[in-house]
């Protein structure tokens, strides 16, 4: 079968290229009935210069995964970076555990920004669409305790702004203002409107 068939005003999306290993985005995607192939991408965002407005830095570092995503995998490929920004600081991933417990430690009590940068390119075509959408999340008051407990889980070390909104990162967020998919790493009603206007139908069967 083939990746895209006609139907109705758009294509069928069947499957998609996903460059990036977060399992998060992954499962975003294949709720929406998608089969995704993760590709690899010789972007490493470890050494890129994390400077910048975070809404420009968020797409710089997606597009740059896009780019360099392997040529490999269905056609339609989607990148994505997400950042977080607290009075003006930049919080990527986390280096480490003292980094974690300090953004943590940051966070706690406040209202930070998400944002959250896609690209969906259709090598096929070549056309691509991009964005950037951003969500208000507010903390509520951390313990050393519960920062200290929370990143011994681990679950901080690979996420932006060293926590996740799903699972036990969700007990550390008291409101959102905004796409909770942008706080989980895809904006998922963003990322369906670009590909509608690549001309593929998610709503498709």
């Amino acid at each position: 079968m083939s990746e895209t068939s006609r139907s109705g005003a758009g294509r069928r999306l069947e499957a998609v290229s996903l460059a990036s290993q977060s399992p998060r985005r992954k499962e975003l995607l294949r709720a929406l009935a998608l089969r995704v192939v993760v590709i690899p991408s010789d972007f490493d965002e470890d050494r890129a210069e994390a400077a910048g407005e975070p809404e420009q830095l968020a797409l710089t570092f997606a597009c740059a995964k896009a780019r360099m995503a392997k040529a490999t995998g269905p056609a339609v490929v989607i990148a994505a970076d997400t950042v977080v920004a607290l009075d003006g600081q930049i919080f990527g991933k986390p280096k480490g555990t003292a980094d974690a417990h300090a953004m943590l430690r940051a966070l706690s009590g406040r209202e930070h920004t998400v944002y959250t940068a896609f690209v969906v390119c259709d090598r096929g075509t070549g056309e691509e669409r991009s964005g950037v959408e951003s969500t208000r999340v507010q903390f509520s008051a951390l313990s050393d305790t519960a920062i200290t407990a929370y990143v011994a889980s681990g679950d901080p070390l690979d996420k932006a702004g060293a926590y996740g909104i799903q699972g036990r990162g969700g007990l550390l967020v008291t409101s959102i203002v905004g796409d909770f998919y942008t706080v989980m790493g895809l904006p998922l009603a963003r990322v369906g409107g670009a590909l509608a206007e690549l001309g593929y139908d998610l709503w498709a069967s």
